[in-house]
């Protein structure tokens, strides 16, 4: 019985890898510069943190809405209509478009929002023109996202890698030079660090594009689009999916946006321990969310192959898969929960000691915490690829807002400013959401499953 999940793990990891090291590029790109600006001051990690908070929740819906496209091509894929997953590709590529712009523009529009909740001012002051790039960057961001999740739904991971690996290498060379004004540079603080990440992103989508037009696999879905035939019944798929589909993504990242806030209004110190706490928690997250594009990939082929006995085997591997490689995670951040905090300041800063002896306390005091969500979390990532790939996703949005936000959010607002908790209440609120989104979201799955085959015999 368990070889009949196991049996799957080359396959699955295979698949996953590539997409998660894409992923954690995309962590990385943040990772640099939270290392990065944290050599200048906890204000400065501050600053990064909450103006990262606002383009979090606007990346958010466009990752989000871009992973319609995936399940859409791979059902395609699964069923030998090419035609079809061109289409999916060159719709995607026109709404994500439109989306990274209304985003951008969203944005700007909410930059006042900094003054009235409650933020220190020399943050908040440091906060908005970092804000003004980065936002920017959202544009060439989400049309990478649709070559990205294309290209994934073809069951073809590595290329997304590659560009993610290469905007990283320019990131943080020009962090390098921009932030601390290097080899004759300017010294730009906070700002260098936001060009660093608007080039290189500009950079992903000119090379994603290029190398998928090169291959001859490639070539006849990404070149040769007619934009003048918009067809409304493609547009309404994509958007019934993606909408959806960004909804989830957006309250699980909102709630983590509003950890960053609640953090702010302890202070400075609880507000750069969050960051580092959950710049961590980011990256091994990334690792489920690999795992849940493997998720909706195959699912996505086996739908369309209209075989749900395998789907529904497929599918509890990676669950299982997911399960084994977060208890790992968990423990190495029970044992490195003082450590690894203190690689994000430089704990021989003599004039900054006492705010950072205080915030590598606080970011230890959340990572145990950390460790025992990253099992919620990775389970209820998987699962929604899972359901993503069998294209149902308006009952699993009503999941992840009654766990997050009626569950969780009241928790962390309760326990982070009413009790002695402070930043560890707020994180046992994230906690609770976590746990409470993927037991609900698993219970769907086995039930849609359980029905779908039912239903086909």
């Amino acid at each position: 019985m368990l070889q009949d999940f196991t049996k799957e793990f080359r396959y699955n990891i295979k698949l996953s890898v590539p997409v998660i090291m894409g992923l954690l590029g995309h962590t990385l790109v943040q990772l640099a510069d939270n290392i990065m600006v944290g050599q200048l001051g906890t204000a400065e990690l501050a600053a990064v943190s909450l103006g990262n908070s606002f383009v979090f929740i606007a990346m958010s819906l466009g990752i989000g809405f871009s992973t319609a496209i995936t399940p859409l091509v791979a059902e395609a894929d699964g069923a030998g209509n090419k035609a079809d997953g061109k289409s999916a590709l060159k719709h995607g590529l026109v709404l994500c478009t439109i989306l990274g712009i209304t985003l951008f523009g969203a944005i700007l529009l909410a930059k006042p929002l900094m003054y009235m909740m409650k933020q220190p001012v020399e943050v908040v002051e440091l906060a908005l023109p970092y804000l003004d790039l980065v936002a920017l960057s959202l544009l060439p961001l989400v049309i990478f996202q649709a070559f990205k999740q294309f290209s994934e739904g073809l069951s073809q991971t590595r290329y997304p890698m590659y560009a993610t690996i290469i905007a990283n290498v320019v990131n943080i060379v020009l962090n390098y030079l921009l932030i601390f004004g290097s080899f004759g540079f300017p010294k730009m603080g906070v700002v260098g660090a936001a060009i660093g990440t608007l080039v290189s992103r500009f950079m992903m989508v000119a090379y994603i594009w290029i190398l998928l037009r090169k291959k001859e696999k490639f070539h006849d879905y990404v070149t040769g689009f007619n934009f003048r035939k918009i067809e409304k019944k493609v547009m309404r798929k994509i958007i019934n999916l993606g909408f959806p589909s960004a909804l989830q993504m957006f309250f699980e990242v909102a709630i983590f946006t509003a950890a960053i806030w609640l953090s702010g209004v302890l202070g400075k110190n609880a507000q750069a321990a969050n960051q580092i706490a959950l710049n961590l928690s980011s990256m091994t997250f990334m690792f489920g969310m690999g795992l849940g594009v493997a998720a909706m990939v195959r699912v996505g082929n086996q739908k369309g192959l209209r075989n749900f006995i395998q789907l529904r085997r497929i599918a509890k591997s990676i669950f299982f898969l997911t399960l084994l490689l977060e208890i790992v995670f968990a423990v190495l951040f029970l044992l490195g929960r003082t450590w690894f905090p203190s690689l994000y300041l430089d704990v021989d800063d003599i004039s900054n000691m006492a705010d950072n002896t205080e915030v590598i306390f606080l970011a230890g005091q959340l990572m145990l915490v950390a460790a025992f969500f990253q099992i919620s979390d990775g389970i209820q990532v998987v699962v929604l690829g899972a359901l993503r790939g069998l294209q149902d996703v308006k009952i699993p949005t009503i999941i992840t807002f009654i766990s997050y936000w009626l569950i969780g959010f009241p928790i962390s607002y309760y326990l982070g400013l009413y009790t002695n908790l402070e930043s560890m209440g707020i994180w046992i609120g994230l906690l609770s959401g976590l746990t409470a989104s993927a037991i609900m979201l698993y219970l769907r799955f086995n039930y849609l499953t359980q029905q779908l085959i039912i239903s086909n015999k």
